[in-house]
């Protein structure tokens, strides 16, 4: 492997993982009000790096929420242009007293780096920049120049949904013109194993609210006469599943997609093994599911239905007699091709209603929409990234599905009509959205060399 701004990037391995650990200290959780100032705050760190490596056009774009961050360099006539997307947001950091180290003080052990947004998506955000910043460093004749034009835009509210994006890709699709979108946001399947992602499931996120009686009431004096909200939640969600996993919603699997027998012949030659999966990454005693299915099927090709929190009542320590007034239930469903988002809110809102108790005033809430998505990989932008990543690691790359979403591929897909390049170094042990986030400090240089060669394939 021989290039001039890989080099480069390894000479600066110390200073980039330094500069990593700066953005990680910022606590930029996009859901809580009271960090809305730190939000702000790395989205102008992220701008005030782009502009130092030599992006034009760097803006902080204001939006209804969390801020946009935008950059180009557009100079090399008749090549490519790559859009590159990440975000700079991240998951709240409770609960906090199972992190071994604090959150928001970037800490290494074991060749990790442990802290919130550490892999999703801070970290694998960088490589983009750190990559750029290679290639201008090493230009040609000494000047700053890339092989390829590019984009660069990156969000502050893909863990709330991303809809300020999502608003700017249709109203503004000439300012992200592009042939190809780079997004690393996923995972390797295994450690040392290059890996493309070429499917994420869809999203709906909904919150139910119930309402029963005016006022919290005294469980004894009111007992067996008021409706409760916390039972009714629990009454409506135990009739959403049974006890096998499927989904009971009427029509929710009329529009399933199977996967093709070659792309699940690929996935059973994977080297999966089902009982390091339970124990190391679940840490459970069983796994449960839909049992006709395998695991990978179940995670990557199959919708799925989950209840995330039940607020409600009295939660403090001690004992409270209480008939809640209120009680709520955030929950989300992921979807698969070729379900349809909007629909599938509708079947399943029509059917939280006909199961409402008496005496409950219910609402429901949608948080989030995100459509389901394969990509094509018939064509030269994944057959380079296949190539850089299998120089890098020594490794043939493999193809794999998610079972999360990334809502802004579709959307590139939809608006902006490219296909996206979906090349992630996070790990299947990296605890994305748990205590102890990590990212394998080699993989995070392994993805900078990776950009690099990718983007000088696509020039040739």
């Amino acid at each position: 492997m021989s290039s001039s701004a890989v080099s480069f990037a390894r000479e600066n391995h110390s200073r980039f993982l330094s500069e990593l650990k700066d953005l990680l200290r910022i606590p930029s959780v996009s859901t809580l009000p009271e960090h809305k100032s730190d939000v702000r705050r790395a989205a102008e760190f992220v701008a005030a790096e782009m502009k130092r490596i030599g992006l034009e056009h760097v803006d902080v774009i204001s939006t209804d929420g969390h801020p946009l961050v935008y950059g180009d360099w557009l100079h090399a006539a008749g090549k490519p242009t790559v859009l590159c997307y990440g975000h700079y947001d991240v998951q709240p950091a409770e609960p906090l007293d199972e992190w071994h180290s604090p959150p928001f003080e970037p800490t290494e052990r074991n060749q990790n780096l442990y802290a919130r947004g550490a892999v999703d998506d801070k970290g694998q955000m960088y490589m983009h920049l750190k990559a750029l910043e290679s290639l201008m460093k090493a230009g040609d004749g000494g000047r700053a120049a890339l092989p390829v034009n590019v984009r660069v835009i990156i969000e502050g509210e893909e863990e709330v949904g991303g809809e300020s994006i999502a608003k700017f890709v249709r109203e503004h699709p000439e300012r992200l013109k592009a042939d190809v979108a780079l997004v690393s946001d996923t995972e390797m399947f295994a450690p040392g194993l290059p890996t493309l992602c070429v499917g994420l499931r869809g999203m709906v996120y909904t919150e139910l609210t119930a309402q029963g009686a005016m006022t919290d009431l005294h469980s004894g004096m009111y007992g067996g006469a008021a409706p409760n909200p916390l039972i009714a939640l629990a009454q409506i969600i135990a009739k959403l599943k049974d006890e096998n996993g499927r989904i009971l919603i009427p029509g929710f699997y009329d529009r399933v997609e199977q996967p093709s027998q070659d792309e699940l012949a690929a996935w059973k030659r994977l080297p999966f093994d089902e009982e390091h999966y339970r124990k190391t990454e679940v840490g459970s005693s069983v796994l449960t599911g839909e049992k006709d299915y395998s695991v990978l099927y179940r995670t990557w090709a199959r919708p799925t239905l989950e209840v995330h929190g039940m607020p409600g009542g009295f939660v403090g320590a001690g004992a409270k007699t209480v008939i809640p007034a209120r009680a709520s239930a955030k929950i989300s469903m992921r979807l698969v091709p070729d379900q349809r988002p909007d629909e599938i809110f509708k079947l399943y809102s029509d059917f939280v209603r006909s199961l409402t108790p008496a005496g409950i005033q219910l609402n429901i809430k949608t948080w989030s929409l995100a459509d389901p998505i394969v990509v094509r990989t018939d064509n030269h932008f994944v057959r380079a990234s296949a190539e850089a990543m299998r120089q890098v690691f020594g490794k043939d790359t493999v193809f794999i599905r998610s079972g999360g979403s990334i809502p802004i591929v579709a959307d590139f897909e939809k608006v902006l009509k490219i296909p996206s390049v979906m090349m992630g170094f996070g790990l299947p042990d990296d605890n994305l959205h748990a205590p102890n986030e990590k990212f394998h400090i080699p993989n995070f240089y392994a993805g900078i060399e990776s950009i690099i060669l990718w983007l000088q394939k696509l020039a040739a």
